[in-house]
């Protein structure tokens, strides 16, 4: 399903498989809408792979997971390095043909103080 799939996707990217995952899952006409880097997949791909190498320690845990029609949408609670703050993650994928073909993503650091009880997970 493309919930499996973009499901898989993230965690390649947070083990470090970026190249791998992009020739698996991403469609040859992919965009996004991450505001730090060009829309193409190229570009994307690059800072991801920056960012493996500055953090090889990575944990992503997937908490939720929704798939309506082509749309899948990911939360995920992220930390780039061992003892590092926590981020909240939210991906939204857009499937042509099994493919990713759009990519949105939002990020919050989790705070440590935060009032709320139940957390952000």
């Amino acid at each position: 399903s493309c919930k499996n799939i973009a499901i898989d996707f993230l965690q390649q990217v947070a083990m470090g498989g970026i190249r791998a995952a992009y020739q698996n899952y991403v469609a040859d006409n992919f965009r996004h809408h991450n505001p730090y880097f060009r829309g193409d997949a190229e570009s994307l791909m690059a800072g991801m792979l920056e960012n493996a190498a500055a953090n090889p320690q990575k944990l992503l845990e997937v908490r939720l997971a929704l798939q309506e029609d082509d749309l899948v949408t990911v939360f995920s609670r992220v930390r780039l390095q061992p003892g590092g703050s926590d981020f909240a993650l939210v991906h939204i994928f857009r499937f042509e043909d099994q493919r990713i073909a759009e990519l949105w993503d939002i990020g919050q650091m989790v705070p440590a103080d935060a009032v709320n009880q139940f957390g952000m997970f």
